[in-house]
């Protein structure tokens, strides 16, 4: 495997492999800290980022390679008209390794195809943010012990969520898995991931707007209302506050429920939350890190 595009692009085995990887970064940390000397990683991110793009710096830096690269399209050749392509194929000249942030989804692919180094979608459009999925599958791992018999719920905009895509996508592999898709008619899941995903796979599923189906799930993955996805404003401000996680609300969940959101969170998780054990969102964060440094070590050929 040369790049990652799709978290589809990763067999179950490629999968362990990583996990298996990134639990031994955490556990011997020193090990890793010259693997990737005098290796460069390329950040470009045509969109703003915070906790990816930094992941994937601090992941770099903490590898002993260096960063280079861009945060917004602006401050790249692209805002003079240069093809993603184009720059991609440049940039390989400077760097090991690309990571790519985009608004237009395959522009990742298209950057891969150009140019002779690894490139990572770091998230295109409202398709693909495989590293993302990598995380939440560490952090599912890291607090369940297992992919498989779990009972897992998304909560909120499920339509343009494209981390809620990938780790459906992702999950949907394993044995006994069952899912609660939980958002207002207007952001439930795309029809492909409802036939492509969940039919052809005869994967349990459930759509609902409501919060009956707490009592039994086994993670809960939240999500933002995320007004840049919208066309329509007033769409926007109408349903963003539709599914807020309360306090009260956990209280008719499991005591080994495993509460997830990709971040930035608004308002869509009470405050009062943060202090709950089952709140695992900024353990992701951290877990990014270590996935992250994984796949580059991969991508590269470092053992």
């Amino acid at each position: 495997m040369k790049d990652l595009i799709s978290i589809s692009d990763l067999s179950t085995g490629d999968i362990a492999e990583l996990i298996q990887k990134a639990q031994d970064i955490i556990a011997n940390p020193d090990r890793y800290c010259e693997k990737c000397r005098r290796k460069k990683l390329a950040t470009l991110f045509y969109e703003p980022s915070t906790r990816t793009r930094l992941s994937f710096e601090a992941a770099m830096l903490e590898l002993g390679g260096s960063v280079i690269g861009f945060s917004q399209a602006s401050s790249s050749s692209a805002s003079k008209g240069e093809s993603v392509a184009d720059t991609a194929r440049t940039v390989s000249c400077y760097a090991d390794i690309i990571a790519m942030r985009h608004p237009k989804e395959g522009a990742p692919l298209v950057a891969a195809e150009a140019c002779p180094i690894p490139v990572i979608n770091a998230g295109d459009g409202g398709h693909n943010h495989p590293t993302q999925t990598l995380a939440d599958l560490l952090t599912i791992y890291r607090e369940k012990g297992r992919f498989d018999h779990l009972k897992i719920g998304f909560c909120g905009d499920l339509k343009f969520g494209r981390t809620v895509h990938s780790l459906i996508t992702a999950m949907s592999r394993y044995e006994g898995v069952s899912f609660v898709l939980i958002s207002p008619e207007e952001l439930r899941v795309p029809e492909y991931i409802r036939s492509d995903v969940l039919g052809k796979k005869r994967i349990p599923y459930k759509e609902t707007d409501n919060w009956d189906d707490m009592h039994d799930l086994d993670i809960l993955y939240m999500t933002r209302v995320q007004r840049e996805r919208f066309f329509n404003e007033a769409d926007y401000l109408r349903l963003r506050d539709v599914f807020i996680l309360t306090a009260e609300r956990l209280k008719s969940a499991k005591p080994d429920l495993c509460v997830m959101h990709p971040l930035p969170r608004v308002n869509e998780i009470e405050r009062a939350v943060d202090s709950d054990p089952r709140a695992c969102y900024f353990k992701q964060v951290l877990n990014g890190k270590y996935i992250r440094m994984a796949l580059i070590l991969k991508l590269l050929g470092i053992d």
